[in-house]
């Protein structure tokens, strides 16, 4: 397998004291945003300081990760449908798994396209495996990856043992350092968790 290269990482999360902290997206249309979850704004957020940065990566095709998606709006969902035997469409419109990635495509108007990611039971090295295929057999030379996942309702920690705390992160990803500077080549042998990922980049 060839070499692949990880650079300019962008990360967001919130503070510790509250963990239900979203961005506040200035940046973005005041109308666009007011009813975004904390797992899109974050995506949103994350692939706006990407860009920022490098705006080249406009032209950049993206790839989403998350284990559970929009885990907050399902809820509300599923309970709304227990409760009242009923779903709002626009409920409904906001909780599919793909929406943080679409409406980062609609907020910073991206038009080259994306494909989402679930990585089954917990496998975030499947994930990546499936990120890096494209750019590995060279139908694309870079590729954006992006991964999130939001706070899970309290409800759910009484039947799981999920820890995963609410993260955004968005990054290039090629097979050649070319000219940036930040480029590190990355093991997959040592990739375990999204945590691990950016602190495995951010040691070297």
């Amino acid at each position: 397998m060839k070499d692949f290269f990880v650079s300019n990482i962008h990360k967001w999360k919130p503070s510790s004291e509250n963990l239900a902290e979203k961005p506040k997206l200035e940046f973005a249309d005041p109308l666009f945003k007011r009813r975004l979850s904390q797992i899109s704004r974050m995506t949103i957020q994350v692939l706006h300081d990407l860009i920022e940065e490098i705006p080249e990566a406009q032209n950049y095709k993206q790839v989403f990760i998350s284990f559970r998606g929009e885990i907050n709006r399902e809820f509300s969902i599923n309970k709304s449908i227990i409760e009242d035997s009923e779903i709002l469409p626009a409920a409904f419109s906001l909780s599919v798994f793909n929406t943080p990635i679409a409406a980062a495509s609609l907020s910073l108007k991206l038009k080259k396209g994306y494909s989402v990611i679930y990585p089954s039971k917990e496998n975030f090295k499947s994930s990546i495996l499936a990120t890096i295929a494209s750019v590995i057999s060279e139908s694309e030379e870079k590729i954006i990856l992006v991964y999130a996942d939001e706070l899970i309702p309290e409800v759910y920690k009484e039947i799981s043992q999920i820890e995963t705390m609410p993260l955004a992160f968005a990054c290039i990803i090629q097979t050649e350092k070319n000219k940036f500077s930040s480029a590190q080549k990355i093991d997959l042998d040592k990739i375990t968790t999204p945590e691990k990922f950016i602190l495995d980049f951010q040691a070297n």
